[in-house]
């Protein structure tokens, strides 16, 4: 039996998402630091995955396989993925000009949505929790629903 096999099936949707949250968050890192995918990856891999950060307080563990492709297609597919969500945006609005953070989330949503198996329903539904863990009180999720429904219908309408 695998590693992967021994978790439970909460377990593993459980680190799928702390990738997906730590997937925007190293995004955003390497926008606003200037800092390489590679160095990004290590520090996120070696320092924050499972880390205890205070007081007993531990960062979740991670799915290190599936943080590692959002990344990394966030950044091969950069161009494709803005294109797809300057579409889902209003004219005025281009992914230029919104939070780089609301920005990170998109790309990262758009690199799973359209480079993986992952049902776009299902990737909507998980960027909207990282949408309202960064922003907890603000009107962003209902946002990042509508712009992510969206790209969805456009790169996967199959789906739909």
């Amino acid at each position: 039996m695998t590693t992967e096999q021994a978790l439970s099936g909460n377990r593993r949707r459980q680190m799928k998402s702390a990738s997906r949250l730590y997937a925007v968050q190293a995004l955003f890192q390497m926008e606003h630091s200037q800092q390489s995918s590679d160095a990004v990856l290590r520090e996120f891999l070696e320092h924050r995955f499972g880390a205890e950060v205070e007081d007993g307080i531990d960062m979740a563990e991670g799915d290190a396989d599936l943080f590692r492709k959002l990344v990394e297609d966030a950044q091969n597919w950069q161009a494709k993925i803005d294109q797809t969500t300057d579409r889902a945006l209003v004219a005025k609005w281009p992914i230029a000009r919104i939070d780089p953070t609301l920005r990170a989330l998109f790309r990262a949503a758009g690199a799973e949505m359209m480079q993986s198996d992952t049902p776009p329903r299902v990737v909507i539904m998980e960027f909207v929790e990282v949408a309202k863990a960064f922003y907890p009180d603000g009107k962003e999720s209902r946002f990042v629903n509508a712009v992510l429904d969206h790209m969805a219908r456009q790169a996967r309408p199959e789906a739909f």
